[in-house]
């Protein structure tokens, strides 16, 4: 009885392996079958938590367009709604395009749900509850996710179609881009924590640093919006466009691979922003509350904390899904090449070298100030960089030299001065042209 009532309590603390090793030893071949338990339980539950963030997203976007969402399976709110669409998967016939490459071809989505579930190795949920604590988390975390965009070219070259392979190209560009700005914003919490583990970096915020860094984690935030291929960055599965992208040609589960590995990557990196910037589980010191027995349920509290923060932010992630429209591709590239990428190299030089001034013994509250105050200097002085170019754009766009553009739009009024002063010219010599002095644009017809 009294073991029951311990594994009880173990499975509370999330100390399973303790109480695993107190009761048959600590033999390598127990190691081994715990590391191996360890494993399919974190593998299990990042692929059953998909058939619950389908469901949620499809009734928040739902909410957001006030439409009903998923109602008429599993009861009134459509529960089982996701069961249906994986046991339809499931059942699909498995097709297979002549003239694909058969191991390319069958190996993508394996791989995408691979690397999908390898990154959560160095996920810390609680305090002591994590795969592997890495000296190198963060650098493992990119290394994973560098390999995922191969991936998506296999899966496209080895379709063996047009759509296919320039929805591929795609997702090297877009991805393999946006991968510099998020490495570059990583290196700011690396820098404050001065480790690159995962559970050091959370140790290290005894305030979030969020509150240090605001720049850097809303960088960090639209890459990996970027990198999972989630609205306004779906360029990658533009149905108008390409037919869906590099994954065309997949049917059954094997689309539903591609599908599962874009709600794992969504959630882990909801998890790792929580992690970088929010202190991940950390609440108040609850997390590490030991009971007089020795159980750690702490542990429990900072899973529970984690989750919360994780969801919070993945619930932006849908919320920008269900708001904002597809962005072009050339826009894609040009915000990042143009603007993330030149602003995150600004602001880690600036974060390195402040943070080297800062003297030794400064508590944890001044520090934040300084580097806070920084980071709203560096916001001001983008925005106000953004607003002199926007208005230069515009000027050139209306061919006049003021704030709107009077002079193209009213030629003979002169500056405001006389008595026509706000009235247009009687004359127009360019017909219907809303800008006057500007030429029409001739578009070529493809």
């Amino acid at each position: 009885m009294s073991t029951i009532i311990d594994l009880l309590k173990s499975l509370l603390s999330l100390s399973l392996g303790d109480f695993i090793r107190r009761t048959f030893g600590t033999s390598p071949g127990i190691e081994l079958l715990i590391d191996i338990g360890g494993v399919v339980i974190l593998s299990t539950f990042c692929l059953l938590i998909v058939i619950f963030l389908i469901w949620l997203e499809r009734k928040l976007i739902a909410r957001m367009q006030d439409r009903i969402g998923p109602n008429r399976v599993g009861g009134r709110y459509g529960a089982l709604q996701t069961v249906a669409d994986v046991v339809k998967l499931l059942s699909k016939e498995i097709i297979h395009p002549s003239g694909a490459d058969w191991i390319s071809y069958n190996a993508a989505p394996i791989l995408t749900v691979i690397a999908a579930l390898l990154v959560w190795a160095v996920m810390p949920f609680a305090p002591g509850v994590i795969g592997v604590d890495l000296n190198i988390g963060v650098f493992y975390v990119m290394a994973i996710s560098s390999a995922s965009v191969m991936v998506l070219l296999l899966a496209g070259w080895g379709s063996n179609n047009k759509y296919a392979l320039l929805g591929a190209f795609r997702a090297v560009a877009q991805m393999v881009s946006y991968e510099v700005p998020m490495i570059l914003a990583l290196l700011v919490p690396v820098i404050l924590a001065r480790t690159m583990s995962t559970d050091g970096i959370i140790a290290a915020q005894s305030i979030p640093f969020l509150l240090f860094a605001p720049v850097s984690a809303l960088i960090f935030y639209i890459s990996s919006l970027a990198e999972t291929g989630r609205t306004p960055f779906d360029l990658l599965e533009a149905e108008s466009e390409i037919v869906a992208g590099f994954h065309i040609e997949y049917g059954g589960m094997k689309f539903g691979m591609f599908f599962l590995a874009e709600f794992v990557n969504t959630l882990f990196w909801s998890g790792m922003f929580a992690t970088l910037y929010l202190g991940g589980y950390r609440f108040f010191g609850l997390e590490n509350w030991v009971s007089a027995d020795g159980y750690p349920y702490g542990r429990m509290i900072g899973l529970i904390v984690f989750f919360i923060k994780t969801f919070s932010v993945y619930f932006v992630y849908v919320w920008i899904r269900g708001t904002l429209p597809r962005v072009r591709v050339d826009q894609i590239l040009n915000y990042n090449w143009k603007f993330l990428v030149p602003l995150s190299l600004v602001l880690i030089f600036f974060v390195a070298l402040i943070d080297k001034l800062i003297p030794a013994g400064t508590g944890p509250a001044a520090r934040m100030s300084i580097h806070l105050a920084l980071n709203l200097l560096l916001a001001f002085l983008t925005l106000e960089v953004l607003r002199r170019r926007g208005r230069q754009f515009r000027e050139s766009l209306s061919g006049g030299d003021g704030p709107g553009g009077r002079e193209a739009l009213f030629p003979d009024d002169d500056h405001g001065h006389g008595s026509d002063a706000h009235e247009a010219p009687a004359h127009d010599d360019h017909g219907d042209m809303p800008l006057g002095s500007r030429e029409p644009i001739a578009v070529p017809i493809h």
